[in-house]
């Protein structure tokens, strides 16, 4: 009898957070908000060797500064995977709730398990979650249904001379880039692209301010939530102790922008939400220039923390997190409903 278990049969609701990311703490944090207002829910830590640990809620809700310190689990694992977890029969009629970010709980890999074991889950399907994963492929996407983007070179793999040698024409150009992994992080120097092997996307800078959108799915139908503005200490950037330490930055929700360019930012992640076929919810990072917002990516699985925006959004437009997370696990089982 497995430890997830209770009077032999499994709860109908499972929070699954953790995985191989580099983006697990952030998972955990997510998971601790999320269980908070779940209280029938169980709670799945997915360790970073793989192994799939039932985790008392207590322990999880206990965990300090989860943004420094690692989750480790007390009990035994139930499973030695995910897949193996998945596959156990007493699982087909659960739903999961899934807090996982980035790399292969982000990317479409777990929604692909889950589709093809017709197991309820949240976020988008498999399809749009890749779409979004790869930025270049978003980005053409978004493009083709008519959403602004700025101009962009790929960074192919390999040394610094080979990686200059792609920039130097496009700065040549543009004068100032941001440099992005195509699948994963943020803006780098030009040493630190070569010395990952990683593919890059360097993008030309736009002057403007940053806003960030979240887009819902509901019975309601598909709407954008009131935009979020990033402002940024001098020479600070909005990297991991800006977006969850605090660190440099000021987040701003509602943003404090002319009501047009709020509407038009919204537009835009709507647009791009719908581009990709992305179904639940999902938040698109905007600039918005002189020559109004262009797109910058779109997150599939936004951080569901009690400082992320899609909360701060939500709250914004007086919506409780917790009828947010039901519609969410509502919307998951008609997906499964529907084969």
């Amino acid at each position: 009898m497995l430890v997830c278990y209770r009077a032999g049969n499994m709860r109908e609701l499972v929070v699954l957070f953790g995985g191989p990311s580099s983006e697990r703490k952030v998972s955990v944090a997510s998971a601790q908000n999320v269980a908070s207002v779940l209280d029938q829910a169980d709670a799945w830590f997915w360790a970073p060797g793989g192994e799939i640990h039932a985790v008392d809620r207590a322990a999880l809700l206990a965990h300090e500064r989860p943004f420094e310190i690692e989750f480790v689990a007390r009990s035994a694992p139930s499973h030695p995977s995910l897949q193996d977890a998945l596959d156990d029969p007493r699982v087909s009629g659960t739903t999961f709730f899934v807090a996982l970010h980035g790399g292969v709980g982000e990317n479409g890999t777990v929604q692909k398990m889950f589709e093809q074991r017709r197991i309820a889950f949240t976020g988008p399907g498999s399809d749009a979650s890749a779409k979004a994963f790869d930025k270049e492929w978003a980005k053409r996407l978004a493009a083709a249904a008519g959403v602004p983007v700025a101009d962009s070179v790929h960074l192919p793999r390999g040394d610094e001379a080979t990686v200059g040698s792609a920039l130097l024409g496009f700065l040549a150009r543009h004068g100032r880039v941001v440099a992005k992994p195509v699948a994963d992080g943020s803006s780098v120097g030009l040493h630190q692209i070569a010395a990952t092997g990683d593919e890059y996307l360097a993008e030309a800078f736009v002057a403007g301010t940053e806003l960030t959108v979240g887009v819902v799915d509901d019975d309601r139908g598909t709407r954008a939530l009131p935009a979020s503005e990033v402002r940024l200490d001098a020479g600070r950037a909005f990297d991991y102790d800006g977006k969850y330490l605090g660190k440099g930055t000021r987040e701003i929700t509602p943003a404090e922008v002319p009501a047009k360019v709020s509407r038009a930012a919204q537009q835009v992640a709507l647009n791009a939400h719908k581009a990709l076929g992305c179904e639940g919810y999902s938040r698109t990072d905007v600039i918005c220039g002189d020559r109004g917002p262009v797109f910058l990516e779109i997150n599939t699985l936004p951080g569901l923390t009690r400082m992320s925006f899609v909360p701060q959004q939500l709250a914004a437009e007086d919506t409780s997190l917790k009828s947010f997370l039901e519609a969410q696990i509502a919307l998951a089982r008609r997906r499964r409903d529907r084969g």
